[in-house]
């Protein structure tokens, strides 16, 4: 069971103010949530393979075609900077 001071010092680390009324109440919601959790582990799950989600979901994605875009120049006019035929950008990596 979890307690007011425990409530209290993970409010404090999550830099949360809470006033004596929200410690009580959550001291009370935290403490059935736990309660939850110890009812769930009491579950035999020997047999149920690990799963992200409760149903089957798959994501509809198109092929990735690689086109050339006609107007170079008109992409190159917008960058900030260009060296050539390239947009130029700062070093993010120091050479070792």
């Amino acid at each position: 069971m979890i307690d007011r001071e425990q409530v209290h010092k993970v409010a404090l680390l999550a830099r949360l103010e809470l006033t004596p009324e929200e410690e009580e109440q959550f001291t009370t919601q935290l403490g059935s949530i736990l309660d939850y959790f110890a009812q769930l582990s009491e579950l035999d799950v020997t047999d149920v393979q690990p799963t992200t989600r409760a149903i089957d979901v798959s994501n509809v994605t198109r092929k990735d075609d690689l086109q050339p875009y006609g107007d170079r120049e008109a992409i190159l006019t917008g960058a900030p900077d260009q060296e050539g035929e390239f947009f130029k950008v700062p070093q993010i990596l120091s050479a070792q």
